[in-house]
């Protein structure tokens, strides 16, 4: 699907969806639990409309045994002892890296699948502390085929290649018998994502304890519904619709709590650096917020050069290129570096933009197009899909123009 996008002024209100870090954290805490749990989404994301990554969670969950039903609530009824299954995580890095030590530490074998970019996503390093834990593959990459259980002891990850490694080992390991420990050998990044595990986790009992070098799952843990759970407003999907105070729209975000885990809540103060002509910016922490603070720059004050963004080479796109594409491709200034991006102020146009298939570049050229001189063609805009497949019914009910072309 192609959208075409008229500049417009935006105002109103719009309510943040469920966070989707917060919506597989849960689902994989329900499913892992004691008892039935239901799961309450808030904003415009239904349970007739859930994001594609959540789906796929979902689907592997199921695979594993549990029930997950999605009326007005997602109901998850616990797993039962499965000895196999066959998982598919489609295009979603969150499902594969937190689903791959939860089968194996319910199922003695289990294959794997999955579609798009992730078959070349980073993974190795997961692989490998699963094998010290008695866990084998039959290939180094997607797909393959698990065999042997997870045991309960220590494991050693890096902390600053993928926060997911260590959300999948302490959700899995939570849920062995026996007291387990996760040693971080090099400094942690995203340290927020693990924080938002942290906070699922606790909301169904289970108090994963901080050491100086890692993390620490005592052996009586145990899963315990609360039996209702209202996710979490999403700070990340948010930010888009936030940074359009920016732009010189008015705009407001509701059911947005300063008190989330959620690192993606540093968009506002990352906002008002732009606004004021902050020079620098380091993505290490917020990875996810490069697509829209670039377009806020585009109408800032002064050239923004956005740091520590090495990772983003290995997300749905390589965001560095994709991100600077987009920039240069509605008739701003930007520059791609190593691990970063220059940005520069000059306002956008218009134009044309592919998605590269990734949804936030579909997110950050529709909120520049309600400020752009000419009309914006967003290529594959469908994307949008895999984390928040309501967003252009948000836009437009805030007043922008969409006209979708199959």
């Amino acid at each position: 699907m192609n959208v075409t996008l008229k500049p417009s002024k935006l105002s109103g209100s719009v309510s943040a969806i469920g966070s989707k870090s917060d919506i597989h954290r849960i689902l994989i805490c329900a499913a892992l639990s004691d008892s039935d749990t239901d799961i309450i989404l808030n904003g415009s994301m239904t349970t007739e409309r859930l994001s594609e990554d959540i789906k796929a969670t979902i689907s592997c969950l199921l695979a594993l045994g549990a029930k997950i039903t999605t009326d007005g609530s997602i109901h998850v009824t616990p797993i039962k002892a499965t000895p196999s299954a066959s998982l598919d995580c489609r295009e979603s890095g969150s499902t594969l890296r937190f689903m791959l030590p939860v089968a194996a530490a319910i199922c003695a074998s289990a294959s794997f699948t999955g579609s798009g970019r992730l078959p070349s996503r980073p993974i190795s390093d997961l692989l490998e502390a699963m094998k010290s834990g008695g866990v084998s593959f039959s290939a180094p990459a997607l797909p393959f085929e698990t065999s042997g259980k997870l045991l309960p002891g220590k494991y050693s990850l890096p902390g600053n290649v993928s926060s997911q490694y260590i959300t999948g080992l302490l959700l899995a390991l939570a849920a062995l018998d026996g007291e387990s420990e996760i040693i971080l050998t090099s400094t942690l990044q995203s340290a927020a994502y693990i924080d938002i595990t942290l906070s699922s986790m606790k909301k169904f009992g289970v108090e994963v304890l901080k050491t100086s070098t890692g993390y620490k799952i005592p052996a009586n843990s145990k899963y315990k519904s609360p039996g209702t759970v209202v996710a979490d407003g999403d700070w990340s999907n948010a930010a888009f619709f936030l940074a359009l105070e920016n732009l010189g729209h008015s705009v407001l975000v509701e059911n947005l709590t300063n008190e989330s885990p959620q690192g993606d809540k540093a968009i506002c103060e990352e906002l008002k650096s732009i606004k004021n002509g902050n020079a620098v910016i380091s993505l290490k922490e917020i990875p996810d917020l490069l697509p829209i603070m670039a377009v806020a720059a585009s109408f800032g004050p002064t050239v923004t050069e956005f740091v520590d963004g090495a990772r983003l080479r290995i997300k749905e796109s390589d965001r560095l290129t994709s991100v600077c594409n987009m920039i240069n491709d509605l008739g701003g200034k930007a520059e791609e570096k190593e691990e970063g991006l220059l940005v520069y102020p000059v306002p956008l146009v218009g134009g044309q933009v592919d998605s590269v298939n990734d949804h936030r570049i579909v997110m950050a050229a529709s909120i520049a197009a309600s400020s752009c001189k000419n009309e914006v063609t967003i290529l594959g805009a469908e994307a949008v899909n895999k984390s928040y497949p309501t967003f252009f019914d948000d836009y437009k009910m805030l007043g922008g123009v969409v006209n979708a072309t199959i």
